[in-house]
């Protein structure tokens, strides 16, 4: 799920849904599947320290590894598993059955600001899709994930935080929605949320 990137020339608990998302632990309006999806935890790391794993991510731009200039892309993991639409009330809830099993099979990634200035490529890094596969039932399940991907470190406007090139930081969050479908093809989307700064932070010891 690492990579790393040498240029040659250096320069939560989420509650999500089916028919519609949200995040930070609300509720919302559900669709046709009999199930909801649970978002139990949300981590990232900076590639340069993949062990780090948190509920936010500080992006660092370029790392500096045996004097070389470096890019690491960003990981991240979701926790999810299957609850029954009914489980508030226990009398008349049924459990989540094979037929019920989640499977998503691709992701996007927005940045926004809180400011507003959302211009892709000037304010925040462009977004992104990603294909994953996984099948999701009651049981929790981890899915791993690129957050923040090589290219978007080398493109504007991150690639004006290395060095500190004309920008210091820039703060977004990550909204990143996962799509799929139960297993006789009720639609099933799932969002969540990150903060996530990206600068050119200091280097691992």
């Amino acid at each position: 799920m690492r990579g790393r990137y040498r240029p040659v020339i250096g320069g939560v608990a989420a509650v999500a849904l089916l028919a519609g998302s949200v995040s930070c632990g609300n509720v919302a309006e559900q669709g046709r599947a009999p199930v909801t999806v649970i978002i139990d935890t949300f981590e990232a790391a900076s590639g340069a320290e993949p062990g780090n794993m948190r509920g936010f991510l500080l992006s660092d731009v370029e790392t500096f590894v045996d004097g070389n200039p470096s890019i690491f892309n960003d990981i991240a993991r979701v926790t999810m598993r299957l609850i029954a639409k009914d489980a508030g009330n226990q009398q008349n809830a049924l459990a989540p059955t094979p037929w019920n099993a989640v499977t998503f099979t691709r992701y996007h990634i927005q940045f926004i600001r809180a400011d507003g200035r959302n211009t892709p490529g000037v304010d925040v890094p462009h977004p992104v899709d990603g294909a994953v596969t996984v099948t999701v039932s009651q049981t929790p399940t981890v899915v791993p994930f690129e957050i923040v991907r090589h290219q978007q470190k080398i493109q504007p406007p991150l690639i004006s935080l290395a060095r500190f090139g004309g920008r210091v930081f820039i703060a977004t969050i990550a909204e990143i929605t996962f799509y799929g479908a139960d297993q006789v093809g009720n639609a099933v989307q799932v969002k969540a949320t990150m903060n996530v700064s990206f600068a050119d932070y200091a280097d691992p010891g």
